[in-house]
C-alpha cells in the first residue's frame, strides 16, 4: 500500500483546477481566486518555490571589495552575501551557530570578520569559526564543525542568484534557454542609477500577471500606450523557466520616459539595431521582472510578505560609463513611478475582488496569452508531476506598425 505523502508535498490545487489552467489558452481558465488569499498556499509556495528554486537577490557590485556584504531575505531566511579574501562571493545563513543570533545586523556594510553581537563568536569571511570563548573543555567539539551554514550562490551577468536547496540543479542547467536568449547581451557592466520601492496590497502572482499583458494599457496607462501601442509586438516561446515578449516603440519615440526621449542617454552597447526600437519584457521564474530598453535596463523584484501583500523593488540600470558620464534618469524614473502606481492600484482592486464569494476564475482574452504563460509556470509547479506545459500563441502576434502622431502628440 502506497504511503500518503507528507502534507507539505501535496499540491495546493485539485487536479481539476490544474487541468483547467493547463488547457490551450483559448480554452483555459485563470488561476482560482484562493491562490491569491490562502495563507496555507503561500506557505506552500515559500517552501516549494522560493526555498527550492534559484532566485536573483542582487548584483555582484553590491559587494565590490573584500569584506563588503549585503543581506537578502529568501523564503523568510536572512542570508548574508560577502566578498571573501580570495575575491569570491559567498552566501551564508545569517545565523550564529551558538544560539542563533544574526551575525550581521545592517543591510549592507564592510567588515574584517563577522562577530556575533550576543556572545562574540567570530567567523572569518569564508564562514569558518575562528574564535569562541569558554569552549575549550567541551566534549566532542571542533570549531571546524561550527562554521556558518553556506547557501548555494552563482553569478550570471552580474546578477547574484541564491538557492536554499541542495537538490536543485546548478544555475546554468536550471536557467535552460534563458542563457542562450541573452547570449549576445553582456549586462555585467550595468550599474544601478535609481530605485523605487512599493508596499502593494496584492498577491505576488497578481503583480506578475499584470506585468504580463497590455490589455489594460489603454485604460490604465495612457502615456505608456502612446509610446508602445498595446496591440503590437510578439512573444517568445522558451523551454526554460521564463516567459516574455517585445513591444515596438511608436514613431517619434525612443524609449520609455515622460517625453519618450532618451535625453542624452546613449544606447546600451549590447542592443541590436532592431532592438533599438523595442522594449523587451521578461519574467524569470519566480519573481524577477526584467525589461530591456534601448538605453536602460529595468527590474522589478516582487517579494511576498503575506497572501495579500507584496514588496516590490524597482531598479533602473545603465552602463557604468553612462553613469560615470553623469547622464540623468529622472525622466525614466518618473515614468515608471507613474506606471507602477497605476498598475498597483488595479492590482489591489483585483486582490479585493478575487476575495469575493461571487468570484469564479475567469477566461483569458486573446491579448493574454503571456498571462497564461506565467500561470502555466505556476500550475506546472503546483502539479509536481514533472510535466511542463507548452504555451499557446496570441492572435495577430508579431504585427509591427506605426501610427502617425498628430500635432498634439496623440
Amino acid at each position: 500500500m502506497a504511503q500518503t505523502p507528507p502534507r507539505s508535498d501535496r499540491s495546493p490545487l485539485t487536479p481539476e483546477e490544474i487541468a483547467s489552467v493547463r488547457k490551450p489558452y483559448r480554452a483555459a481558465s485563470l488561476l482560482p481566486g484562493r491562490v491569491f488569499h490562502d495563507p496555507a498556499i503561500l506557505a506552500w509556495e515559500m517552501e516549494h518555490f522560493f526555498a527550492r528554486d534559484w532566485l536573483v537577490v542582487g548584483r555582484a557590485e553590491e559587494a565590490p571589495e573584500t569584506g563588503s556584504y549585503f543581506l537578502a531575505e529568501v523564503a523568510r531566511e536572512s542570508i548574508v552575501i560577502v566578498r571573501g579574501r580570495d575575491g569570491q562571493l559567498r552566501a551564508f545563513y545569517n545565523v550564529c551557530r551558538h544560539r542563533g543570533t544574526a551575525v550581521a545586523e545592517k543591510p549592507r556594510g564592510k567588515l574584517v570578520r563577522f562577530q556575533c553581537p550576543y556572545h562574540a563568536w567570530i567567523y572569518d569571511l569564508d564562514g569558518s569559526l575562528v574564535r569562541a570563548k569558554h569552549l575549550d573543555d567541551l566534549e566532542d567539539f571542533d570549531v571546524k564543525d561550527f562554521g556558518l551554514v553556506p547557501v548555494r550562490l552563482a553569478v550570471w551577468q552580474g546578477w547574484v542568484f541564491l538557492c536554499l536547496s541542495s537538490e536543485t540543479p546548478p544555475l546554468e542547467e536550471f536557467l535552460g534557454d534563458w542563457i542562450e536568449h541573452h547570449v549576445d547581451r553582456d549586462m555585467t557592466s550595468l550599474r544601478r542609477a535609481g530605485r523605487l520601492e512599493y508596499d502593494v496590497k496584492a498577491n505576488w502572482k497578481v503583480i506578475a500577471e499584470n506585468y504580463s499583458e497590455c490589455y489594460h494599457c489603454p485604460a490604465v496607462h495612457p502615456l505608456l500606450n502612446r509610446l508602445t501601442p498595446y496591440d503590437l509586438g510578439g512573444d517568445w516561446y522558451p523551454s526554460g523557466p521564463w516567459k516574455g515578449g517585445w513591444m515596438p516603440l511608436d514613431a517619434g519615440y525612443d524609449t520609455m520616459s515622460m517625453d519618450g526621449g532618451r535625453n542624452g542617454r546613449p544606447l546600451l552597447p549590447f542592443t541590436t539595431p532592431e532592438d533599438d526600437r523595442k522594449i523587451l519584457y521578461h519574467i524569470l521564474w519566480p519573481n524577477l521582472i526584467l525589461s530591456i530598453h534601448p538605453d536602460y535596463v529595468l527590474t522589478h523584484h516582487t517579494w511576498p510578505i503575506e497572501p495579500g501583500r507584496s514588496k516590490v523593488v524597482c531598479d533602473l540600470y545603465v552602463t557604468e560609463e553612462t553613469l560615470a558620464a553623469g547622464f540623468g534618469v529622472a525622466d525614466a524614473l518618473e515614468f515608471w513611478n507613474l506606471t507602477n502606481e497605476q498598475d498597483y492600484r488595479v492590482c489591489e482592486m483585483q486582490q479585493r475582488g478575487t476575495a469575493s464569494r461571487s468570484f469564479v476564475a475567469g477566461r483569458y482574452s486573446n491579448q493574454e496569452a503571456s498571462v497564461h504563460a506565467f500561470d502555466l509556470m505556476v500550475a506546472d509547479r503546483y502539479a509536481m508531476d514533472g510535466v511542463w506545459t507548452s504555451r499557446g500563441r496570441r492572435t495577430g502576434e508579431g504585427k509591427v506598425r506605426t501610427r502617425t502622431r498628430s500635432a498634439a502628440g496623440g
